[in-house]
């Protein structure tokens, strides 16, 4: 086989592009690495580890994260999928976009006004990316924009949701908007002008507005005002319905033909649509904050005035009129996308939820409840936590219920008379979370109850000060995490006072304690009453919360201590099995790939001969069958009704086959700069049941996609006679009516 030295001599890892702007942080970096040590969590910077670097070895992150945009796109255009489904995908591509713009696009631009021209990993300048970002997604819009308008919405008249302009209407219809306009729409929007004594108006993120070119007759002075569309009504206004059939008209269609009446004696010479996007991706010095909580209240302030990074326009807009805007947004026109029609389709996701029209819907999907929690009829529902005692279990979201398990975990601890104490960490949840109200509850009763709230959560630090503050109001101990980190890591533990003594109980998972998103992700949820296991959960709350310098585990992967040093030595492990002649074998499973380092260990390990299969449902920067480097290194991922957030890892580890689960991507961010854990998974039943997830993604020929040496990606194509395999569906329907035996296919 043919290798690629990855010799320091011939290589040279420059420094990436972030390093330029944290060198100014000098300063407050020494003061987080001081509380780092003081809680036994310091970390070593990357260093000359790195042997490799350029486009020979990393695919560029940007445009890996829209290839996986391009994936979902995908999903909209393929016929096999219902109606609505495809409309809902078109919005999720959307709104992705939207995100990414404001975080890695955000980002970029910072990176290119601070004149950072340092090569990223991959070889590319910040504004090399900004370059290739435009052209894909320039792209990205003509398809999805085709797709939804050239196909999906005429397929939509066909099955009666007609979206119909103004004009269109029959006289009944447009009496209903017009009565709709002056009742619901009229008092609430306010126009405003822009001249001497009113200054360009200020343009909130995401919104859609109004660029109105006016003409004042008495002295023929032309004059712009802005009107923004109201967001607090919907964006499809329905004016009739009857059966099956439905006709909507877009807002802004209502808004556009009432213009005249916000501007009487005036004439309304032109008025479209624009849409402006801007930067989440703000870097505060958090770690020299005397109030973190107050630093990040201030942050999201900020986020609100920060500068706009995109500027959607109707593409009939006259020149003169983009001029304006960009002139007084400060853009550039490479920041100007220009579309005909609908601005702002994230907002499909109305039709694509309209009630009724389940014919074009996929089947509601009601998950189970799992095994170990079932009782007969007859029968008092056992205690969860004697459910624990008599074994390990591990739910699987959203086929299992997460309401029935992981909810219930924290309702019955928190009614518990024996239950002592509760600790759990909090990344995401909802806005009115059952858990939460649980731990309220839980504190009125005595117990002692502590939460360690991430307020750091990107989009969702308000929510989570929220709760943080209702929390504190019920006497919960509130944690708010460690400047410089993430608390990132999903765990509930519950110590309960038992006959033989004090017993711990976890929950370990693998996504958020969100009951709503626990509907669409794909994730894995561990009960265990493991003493080795519940101890170094223990330990960890109590370094989080307190000061541990010299804090190890028995058995958890912690980052950013440990994780990162134990994912290294389990691949040199394999590597070394294969350079001495025996069998290799890793399988991963992850949201993202994205850690240089890692990488490297990954090729190396291929190299040696390692069989690999990596299971990366977004960004992978790794290149995986090229000749001489990761011929032995498959990459998959599957794109479908769930969104696939689980990691699970394997290592064959000398045919001892360690599995375990966790809230860590092989990303830098993950690695070294978020408390994460990773948990081994030692029963027999459950780590066959992380087998057959493997084994059946891995056959999967309706949802799974590969990547190719040349970074492009291709769906798996079913061969003749070959039966349907599709992730989602087979597991819906096998853990409905209990799963049937393992798939035979060698864990070599």
């Amino acid at each position: 086989m043919k290798r690629s030295s990855l010799s320091p001599d011939e290589f040279t890892f420059k420094t990436v592009s972030e390093q330029k702007l944290k060198s100014a942080k000098a300063k407050t970096n020494k003061k987080k690495n001081e509380i780092l040590k003081k809680k036994g969590m310091h970390k070593d910077p990357r260093t000359t580890d790195l042997r490799i670097f350029g486009s020979d070895y990393f695919i560029n992150y940007e445009l890996s994260w829209l290839q996986f945009n391009f994936r979902v796109l995908a999903e909209a255009d393929n016929d096999s999928n219902k109606l609505l489904e495809r409309v809902k995908f078109v919005a999720i591509v959307c709104s992705n976009l939207d995100e990414f713009f404001q975080k890695r696009v955000g980002g970029l631009k910072r990176q290119l006004m601070a004149g950072v021209k340092d090569l990223s990993v991959d070889g590319m300048t910040p504004s090399d990316q900004l370059k290739a970002v435009r052209n894909d997604v320039q792209n990205m819009i003509e398809q999805y924009r085709s797709i939804y308008f050239d196909t999906l919405k005429p397929k939509l008249a066909e099955k009666g949701i007609k979206i119909k302009e103004y004009a269109e209407l029959t006289d009944y219809q447009k009496k209903v908007c017009d009565r709709y306009f002056q009742k619901q729409i009229y008092p609430i929007v306010t126009p405003l002008a822009v001249d001497e004594s009113h200054p360009f108006p200020f343009i909130s993120n995401k919104s859609l507005s109004f660029a109105i070119e006016l003409k004042n007759p008495r002295s023929n002075e032309t004059l712009f005002a802005r009107l923004k569309v109201p967001s607090n009504r919907p964006r499809f206004v329905q004016v009739h319905r009857r059966g099956s059939k439905v006709i909507l008209v877009p807002l802004e269609e209502i808004l556009s033909t009432k213009m005249d009446q916000f501007f009487p004696g005036m004439e309304v010479i032109s008025a479209h649509t624009f849409r402006v996007t801007r930067n989440a991706s703000l870097d505060r010095n958090e770690e020299e904050a005397e109030d973190l909580l107050e630093t990040i209240e201030d942050e999201l302030r900020e986020r609100k005035f920060a500068e706009i990074v995109r500027l959607e326009v109707d593409a009939s807009m006259p020149h003169h009129v983009k001029k304006y805007l960009i002139k007084n947004l400060n853009l550039s026109w490479n920041d100007v996308y220009e579309m005909k029609g609908t601005i702002g389709l994230a907002d499909l996701m109305e039709i694509a939820t309209i009630k009724g029209f389940s014919r074009l819907k996929s089947r509601n999907w009601k998950p189970v409840l799992h095994p170990s929690l079932r009782h007969e009829v007859d029968e008092e529902m056992p205690s969860i936590f004697q459910v624990i005692k008599e074994g390990d279990f591990m739910v699987h979201h959203p086929y299992h219920s997460f309401e029935l398990s992981t909810q219930r975990f924290l309702e019955e601890a928190a009614n518990d008379p024996n239950v002592l104490a509760i600790k759990q960490t909090l990344y995401r949840t909802s806005a009115d979370s059952p858990l939460m109200h649980s731990l309220m509850n839980a504190a009125e009763e005595g117990k002692q109850i502590a939460v360690l709230v991430e307020i750091k959560a990107r989009f969702d630090e308000e929510r989570n000060i929220n709760w943080a503050q209702k929390l504190e109001n019920y006497g919960v101990h509130v944690a708010y995490g460690i400047p410089g980190l993430k608390i990132h890591t999903k765990m509930t533990m519950v110590v309960r006072e038992e006959s033989d003594g004090l017993r711990t109980y976890c929950h370990l998972g693998t996504g958020n304690y969100h009951p709503d998103t626990a509907q669409l992700y794909e994730d894995f949820g561990y009960f265990t009453c493991d003493p080795q296991i519940t101890s170094d959960v223990t330990d960890l709350f109590n370094l989080l919360t307190g000061y541990a310098p010299d804090q190890e585990f028995e058995k958890l992967l912690v980052a950013p201590k440990y994780l990162r040093k134990r994912m290294a030595e389990y691949i040199s492990f394999e590597t070394q099995e294969a350079r001495e002649g025996r069998t290799g074998r890793i399988i991963a499973k992850m949201n993202s790939l994205e850690d240089p380092l890692m990488i490297q260990k990954l090729y190396e390990a291929s190299q040696a001969g390692v069989e690999i299969d990596l299971i990366v449902r977004g960004v992978c920067r790794l290149i995986p069958g090229k000749e001489g480097l990761s011929e032995n290194i498959r990459v998959h991922s599957v794109i479908g009704r769930f969104l696939e957030h689980s990691r699970i890892f394997y290592f064959r580890h000398g045919g001892e086959h360690m599995y375990a689960i966790g809230s860590a991507d092989l990303m830098h961010r993950n690695l070294d700069a978020r408390v994460e854990t990773v948990t081994p998974i030692e029963p027999e039943e459950l780590k066959e049941y992380l087998q057959y997830i493997f084994n059946l993604i891995l056959r999967d020929n309706i949802q799974r996609w590969t990547l190719n040496a040349d970074g492009t990606w291709s769906r798996v194509e079913r061969k003749k006679g070959e039966d349907k395999i599709s992730t989602h569906k087979v597991l819906m329907s096998h853990i409905k009516n209990s799963l049937p035996p393992i798939p035979q296919q060698s864990r070599k």
